[in-house]
């Protein structure tokens, strides 16, 4: 049900993405993030096009941890700052970060190799059904993406959504 995948250019890190519906206590899991008893990224899944972008995000923040360049204060927090096409951080919090109302949550781990990491023990903490991180574009609000990402239905004729919210994400510190 969930997906393990190593960073190619960080190879000794591994990125765990996990995907829950019908989410009962999104309040209490923010909490414990915020607390550290949930050392992961607790996203909105209505802002995600595909797994890939995770992976995107995820590799970026691993990056820019490693140089010392991050503009928030915790890789995953950088995750969720780098989900979004802006350079707002508190923007992208409301954006992509869950709310206590949320009924759906993906959650994003990333762990060194060396480090053990307890996937049944983050599980245990989410009261939602967990389903495979594939189906998350059956969770996606595809309105709010393209709006938020400005993308134009003529962009859409040349490629996927995907593509475009991705390129969005990998060139918004461009000057």
């Amino acid at each position: 049900m969930h997906r393990t995948h190593d960073l190619e250019i960080f190879p000794e890190y591994t990125v765990t993405q996990l995907l829950f519906k019908d989410l009962k206590n999104a309040a209490e899991l923010r909490k414990m993030a915020v607390n550290g008893e949930i050392k992961g990224a607790l996203i909105n899944p209505t802002m995600i096009v595909d797994a890939f972008q995770i992976l995107v995000a995820a590799n970026k923040a691993v990056h820019l941890h490693k140089n010392g360049k991050m503009k928030t204060r915790s890789l995953y927090s950088e995750i969720i700052f780098n989900l979004s096409p802006t350079n707002n951080i508190s923007e992208a919090f409301k954006r992509f970060g869950i709310s206590d109302s949320d009924n759906a949550v993906y959650i994003v781990l990333v762990h060194n190799k060396e480090e053990t990491l307890n996937v049944d023990d983050i599980i245990s903490k989410v009261d939602g059904q967990q389903i495979d991180v594939d189906q998350v574009s059956e969770l996606t609000d595809a309105a709010i993406v393209k709006k938020l990402y400005k993308v134009a239905p003529m962009e859409e004729r040349c490629g996927s959504l995907l593509d475009a919210v991705v390129c969005r994400m990998a060139t918004k510190d461009v000057a």
